[in-house]
């Protein structure tokens, strides 16, 4: 139980990486808060597994392109459990499309959560944060390799967690807090199913010629959640079978 005591905060812990990384730190000993936006039903599961295991949870409602509403939910995990060890910047929206069909709304969405959010949560919990605090952000392999037209948008947005991530680490390390982003490559969710029309290509572009689990991804998370992770901040971990190779 190398979290116990702790409190984490996973933004879009209701499914997929997110939801792994809640039932993960909690199984770790952490109490656990979660955002969700549309998925209130499969955030109150999480929460009730969350409670099986024996530790505390709270599912939060709050659109991450809305930066209050991030802050909010901060304040509110703060409220309910005295403290905030964990932040993991999780919650995301993807997007393809060629440039000339990508209007000026979708990049302001899509930046509104990817990036925005981000920002806004990590500034919202630095203030909480003490000696030993984690910052973890759950980018994307397209940020090293962008394997075929269309993803100029989604690419934008996780490329600039790198240096959101190397910036941070070298404003929040003094205090004792490391920063640190997981880039997972395709992984079997409900925004990007292993059985999906384009599945096939994806996993063509690993070197096991398979989708990665959620629950992978979550592993490399529990690690830099962990105590013995002291010394890592700025490092980009990619959980991705081999897509950047």
């Amino acid at each position: 139980m190398t979290l116990d005591g702790k409190v984490a905060l996973v933004t879009g812990g209701s499914r997929g990486i997110g939801a792994a990384t809640a039932l993960r730190l909690a199984g770790e000993g952490a109490d656990v808060a979660l955002t969700y936006h549309s998925s209130g039903e499969k955030a109150a599961e999480i929460v009730d597994r969350i409670k099986a295991l024996g530790r505390r949870a709270l599912a939060i409602e709050a659109d991450s392109a809305d930066a209050d509403a991030v802050t909010r939910a901060v304040d509110a995990t703060v409220a309910e459990f005295g403290r905030l060890d964990i932040l993991v910047n999780n919650a995301g929206v993807g997007f393809v499309g060629p440039l000339e069909a990508t209007g000026i709304d979708d990049v302001d969405r899509v930046l509104a959560v990817n990036v925005r959010g981000v920002f806004a949560a990590t500034k919202a919990a630095a203030g909480h944060l003490g000696d030993g605090g984690r910052v973890i952000t759950i980018g994307s392999c397209v940020a090293e390799r962008v394997p075929g037209p269309g993803m100029a948008l989604y690419a934008l947005s996780k490329t600039a967690m790198v240096g959101l991530t190397k910036a941070l680490a070298r404003e929040l390390g003094p205090r004792g807090v490391t920063v640190n982003l997981v880039q997972p490559g395709p992984t079997d969710t409900d925004m990007n199913p292993a059985d999906g029309p384009y599945a096939a290509d994806q996993r063509s572009l690993t070197v096991f010629d398979r989708y990665g689990e959620a629950a992978e991804v979550a592993d490399t998370v529990a690690y830099l959640a962990a105590p013995g992770s002291g010394y890592v901040t700025a490092a980009i971990l990619s959980v991705d079978g081999g897509h950047a190779a």
